[in-house]
């Protein structure tokens, strides 16, 4: 049954491109999972010795999967991941129908599955059965989607309740500056290691507006911040319970091919993988991430009419103000390298409201716009709701800096890319449907 569901998932996905209907990321998956639905949990288990990475969160799980593969690939394993970013249960179908063979056998040492925050559980309860190794790595927790997910707190209670019936052989591996997450780590009876990032690169002495989890998760007492990184990330302590940080291990001397805090999160989760589970040396880890390259539309640079432009994708308001961050890290590289770039960039704003974004776009006033005052020459809006996000930025401090509206994304980035010196570099802050949209514009071809 499962080989014909296969070869009939593989028809699929060739139709699919054939006819230039898309990558055909989650059509085979959903065929093979209505008629049977315990294909996945069927075909792995023919495939005990390949170890499973899961990794979940709000902001960073295809950063963190594409960086977990290079490192294990430099190690010489052969790994594959859901790499068109299909996140549900029915993309982790196709993604084992596209890469394993007719008879469901799958030539690789790991997979690596990055997993929509929402559909964790289904997913843990699909693959609870299975023999092989599981990892499971938590990046952080954010509100996105209110109208899909709910608040945060509803997604922590699944994750808690589904990691508790996990297999004894699984591991957990946990930001344990996030106060949530480390909590709900803290309660598994599993091996489990938390990653968090460097004292020295935790900036801010108060959490912001985009914060999400300010209480104990203990006793419900406001926590106390000593250092934020951003949001509520950072070193946290209840002065009520004493509730704090677990340890956590940074790697420091490891190099940053990415700018922003946020990314600094995303390798440290990688590399703890990679050693933990993998046993990779911090010398092959080095030479994986010492030219590193960035997912689709995460800080990836695209060469558009003769002008350098730099997809940051921004799709809730922890990953804009993170975005907004590399764009002042760009605005000093003297903060980096010691050499200050005076030039101010062009940013085009692009805000959707789609299914993949969340049709609730309040979450734009929780963005921190007041922070590109000083740094940023102009700024052009566009997108399904291109009069809400024009007049967010007219209610920031802002005013002073020309901005332009367009409701056609063609006639956005024409015009920004006109305005747009040949030196310079023209930001692209967009939701997730609008970085596809962007992506094909720039690129002339789609992703999904």
């Amino acid at each position: 049954m499962n080989s014909f569901l296969t070869l009939i998932g593989k028809l699929t996905l060739w139709f699919s491109k054939i006819l230039n209907l898309g990558a055909g990321s989650t059509w085979p998956g959903h065929i093979a999972m209505e008629t049977n639905p315990k294909f996945v949990q069927n075909v792995l288990k023919k495939n005990p010795n390949l170890k499973i990475v899961l990794i979940a969160g709000t902001n960073g799980k295809t950063t963190t999967s594409l960086m977990l593969q290079k490192i294990l690939e430099e190690e010489g394993l052969k790994v594959f991941r859901n790499e068109a970013g299909a996140n549900l249960l029915n993309g982790l179908a196709s993604t084992i129908i596209q890469k394993g063979s007719l008879t469901g056998r799958l030539n690789f040492d790991a997979m690596i599955f990055e997993v929509d925050e929402n559909n964790l559980s289904l997913v843990l309860a699909e693959l609870s059965h299975v023999n092989g190794h599981m990892s499971i790595v938590l990046l952080n927790l954010f509100r996105d989607q209110l109208d899909r997910y709910g608040e945060v707190n509803t997604i922590a209670q699944k994750w808690n309740k589904a990691l508790r019936k996990l297999p004894i052989s699984s591991t957990i591996f946990t930001n344990g500056d996030d106060p949530k997450l480390a909590d709900i780590a803290n309660d598994s009876t599993l091996v489990r290691y938390y990653f968090g990032i460097d004292e020295s690169l935790m900036k801010k002495s108060e959490v912001g507006y985009d914060v999400d989890f300010a209480y104990c998760p203990n006793c419900n007492t406001k926590l106390k911040f000593s250092k934020v990184a951003y949001s509520h990330l950072g070193k946290f302590h209840c002065p009520n319970c004493g509730y704090t940080n677990p340890d956590t291990m940074t790697f420091p001397s490891l190099p940053h091919p990415l700018l922003g805090t946020y990314n600094i999160y995303n390798e440290n989760a990688a590399v703890l993988v990679a050693n933990k589970v993998f046993n990779v040396s911090k010398d092959t880890v080095h030479k994986a991430l010492v030219d590193f390259k960035p997912a689709f539309g995460r800080q990836e640079k695209i060469v558009y009419k003769d002008r350098d432009v730099v997809l940051l994708l921004a799709k809730n308001p922890a990953g804009a103000n993170q975005a907004i961050s590399a764009i002042n890290e760009y605005r000093h590289p003297e903060l980096v390298s010691g050499s200050r770039n005076d030039k101010k960039p062009n940013i085009l704003l692009v805000l959707n409201d789609r299914i993949p974004d969340g049709r609730d776009v309040s979450w734009i006033w929780d963005v921190d716009f007041d922070e590109l005052k000083s740094d940023v020459n102009k700024i052009f809006v566009s997108g399904d709701r291109v009069f809400d996000m024009s007049l967010r930025i007219k209610y920031s401090q802002l005013s002073h800096v020309k901005c332009q509206m367009f409701e056609n994304l063609q006639e956005a980035i024409d015009t920004s890319i006109s305005e747009t010196a040949k030196d310079e570099t023209l930001f692209i802050l967009p939701t997730y449907s609008a970085m596809l949209e962007v992506r094909k514009i720039l690129t002339g071809r789609s992703i999904l």
